[in-house]
């Protein structure tokens, strides 16, 4: 009985070695060596893991920057340029360098302004709504106010106004990683060139109906009346399905187009207040009118 045991036990045992012995020949000739640099990389990178590179988290970008022979289509958005600097320090390259983006909601239809024509009765997001129908309002373009966005950025950078129901962007907390933008199903972020002092000029509506219907549905929406497109020197607006775009890259924040705007779809954000122009053109006139009198009564006199 002691034999038998002990024979089934050394058995075993050398079934175990040969095994251990042929899975470490295989794990030997099969086994993939990483690139050190990789963990620099990574080690160099934000940690957000966030997705706005376009990869699923930091390790893999960080694969994707070594393995790569330059950085065409590669760009941290959260650590930025200092980051890009550091990785291209690393692997010996030369850096790569964008203009900083912020995120904006090209939509401005708050609930006095695009009054509810139904009421929602269903899952409380936007994903959802969208896929059931077009909102609760006429204007089918126009934000769900559910916070999908908010949700999503990891950075603080979104919250719900409570008065307008539309979410709002925390410029000084935004990292343009471009969650927002993924996860809006109405595909109303926009990621723009941020100018100095966090001053942008925008179009913030997506309605692509024509400008009686746009209108009734919505007291803010873009009408494609084509005035901004016409006052505008650098080319930066684009008219397209009656409604206008400003490109960021073109456009040269001299705000000549938001005057031009009847329905105020057109934001000004960041700029010191505009001068009242008819207050000046009134004390113009007063200066012009004392003038004449000051003529008439010295006439007067030498007469």
């Amino acid at each position: 009985m002691d034999s038998v045991i002990l024979d089934t036990v050394l058995t075993l045992s050398g079934l175990g070695a040969g095994a251990a012995i042929i899975l470490f020949f295989v794990a030997q000739k099969f086994k993939v060596v990483e690139d050190p640099r990789i963990d620099e990389v990574e080690e160099a990178l934000p940690a957000a893991n966030c997705g706005g590179c376009g990869f699923a988290g930091c390790r893999n970008f960080a694969e994707a920057c070594v393995k790569a022979k330059d950085f065409e289509g590669l760009y941290c958005p959260v650590g930025g340029n200092e980051t890009m600097a550091e990785v291209a320090k690393i692997l010996g390259r030369d850096a790569v360098e964008q203009d900083p983006r912020v995120a904006v909601l090209r939509c401005n239809g708050g609930c006095e302004s695009r009054p509810k024509t139904n009421i929602y009765n269903g899952a409380a997001t936007c994903k959802i709504a969208s896929a059931l129908y077009g909102g609760d309002t006429d204007c089918q373009y126009g934000c769900l106010g559910f916070g999908d966005c908010v949700e999503v950025c990891d950075f603080d950078a979104l919250k719900m106004d409570p008065l307008t129901g539309l979410p709002v962007v925390n410029d000084s907390n935004c990292t343009a990683c471009g969650a927002c933008v993924k996860e809006c199903p109405k595909d109303l972020f926009e990621l723009r060139k941020r100018a100095k002092k966090d001053r942008k000029i925008y179009v913030a509506c997506r309605n692509e109906d024509k400008g009686g219907i746009a209108k009734k549905s919505c007291s803010v929406a873009c009408i494609g009346c084509n005035k901004c497109y016409n006052v505008c020197p650098h080319d930066a607006i684009t008219m397209n399905n009656y409604l206008a775009f400003i490109d960021a890259d073109k456009c040269k924040l001299c705000r000549k187009c938001v005057p031009e705007c009847p329905t105020n779809s057109i934001l000004e954000i960041g700029f010191p207040p505009r001068k009242d122009r008819s207050a000046e053109t009134d004390n113009d006139k007063n200066e012009v009118t004392s003038g004449e009198k000051e003529i008439n009564i010295n006439n007067n006199k030498e007469v």
